[in-house]
């Protein structure tokens, strides 16, 4: 933990030194954590109305909270905040990352997707025992890539899908007509499925998302489809889909697992065509200046009393389920 010069009073809790964010909106003190070493004391915390909680630290950050009496704003680094809504305070707006890890999530979905379509991890096996195993793979081209969601990230994939010639159908929440097609409702999901060689998986965890692909999803999905989950884990019925993977029938790409870490001896590690990787998709050089203007803008927006970006829960309508 490293802090400003004590400030009699704190009322900004950064991630990031005030070098780093370019300099502080005057008369704001900050101190800084990292998440790392011993949390902040709470008799220094008592006038602390912003607190971006340092990326992959959330569990650390959740026991701060209660020493928070004077926090209106929690933002968060992280694109989804499904373990931070049961613990959000009363009167407290609640931010999360929209677009900090775009770029690199999208990025990664195409590479698990490239990478179990064209057989990497069997080339990378071959290699080890120094085995030449040449053999004919399906490519991404001429194939359809169903997104299930498409907020920020689900629209940063279709961008680096336009380069492989394949199509793309779009699912969210709401219909809607976009310059780059069609997006269609949940409702018409079961209908599309069928079309799909592989389906990516964006949507954040909520109530309604959670065990959403079920049996009666992965039966919908044509023969020899891949899945690609780059969302939560418990988005997917772990034990579902163990089943349809040691069925033969599809294939699966996950960087993110129910449960998570995923525990030696837990049947996904032997599954047949599973790719499995441990949640490494935003952990990326992109992170960083991303996340830093991230919160350098919100600082401004709060500290001028302008509106914030990326809202998940607004301070007057907390406990409602409003999924970012």
């Amino acid at each position: 933990m490293t802090s400003t010069k004590s400030p009699d009073r704190v009322r900004l809790l950064l991630p990031f030194t005030p070098a780093d964010l370019g300099g502080l909106p005057p008369g704001w003190p900050a101190l800084v954590w990292d998440g790392t070493g011993r949390a902040p004391d709470g008799r220094l915390l008592d006038a602390v109305e912003f607190f971006a909680i340092p990326y992959t630290f959330n569990r650390a950050a959740l026991p701060l909270l209660p020493a928070l009496p004077a926090l209106r704003v929690l933002q968060s680094l992280s694109a989804g905040v499904d373990d931070l809504l049961p613990h959000l305070p009363a009167g407290v707006t609640l931010c999360n990352a929209r677009d900090v890890h775009s770029a690199s999530t999208a990025e990664y979905a195409v590479t698990l997707t490239l990478a179990a379509l064209r057989g990497i991890p069997d080339f990378v096996r071959s290699q080890d025992a120094q085995r030449w195993t040449p053999g004919f793979r399906p490519a991404l081209a001429d194939r359809t890539v169903l997104l299930l969601g498409y907020g920020s990230i689900g629209v940063a994939v279709e961008a680096r899908l336009t380069a492989f010639d394949c199509d793309v159908l779009r699912v969210a929440r709401t219909a809607r007509q976009l310059p780059q097609g069609p997006v269609h409702s949940m409702d018409e999901l079961p209908s599309l499925l069928p079309q799909a060689d592989v389906v990516v998986l964006t949507l954040p965890l909520t109530d309604a998302t959670r065990g959403a692909v079920d049996a009666r999803f992965l039966a919908r999905m044509r023969d020899g489809a891949l899945l690609v989950n780059i969302a939560r884990g418990p988005i997917v019925d772990t034990t579902a889909l163990v089943s349809a993977l040691r069925s033969g029938r599809l294939s699966a790409a996950l960087d993110v697992t129910d449960p998570e870490p995923l525990p030696p001896g837990h049947p996904l590690w032997t599954t047949p065509n599973t790719l499995i990787s441990p949640h490494a998709a935003a952990t990326t050089s992109a992170f960083r200046p991303r996340a830093l203007a991230l919160v350098r803008a919100q600082l401004a927006r709060y500290t001028a009393g302008e509106p914030l970006a990326n809202v998940v829960v607004a301070s007057q309508d907390h406990g409602r389920d409003r999924p970012a």
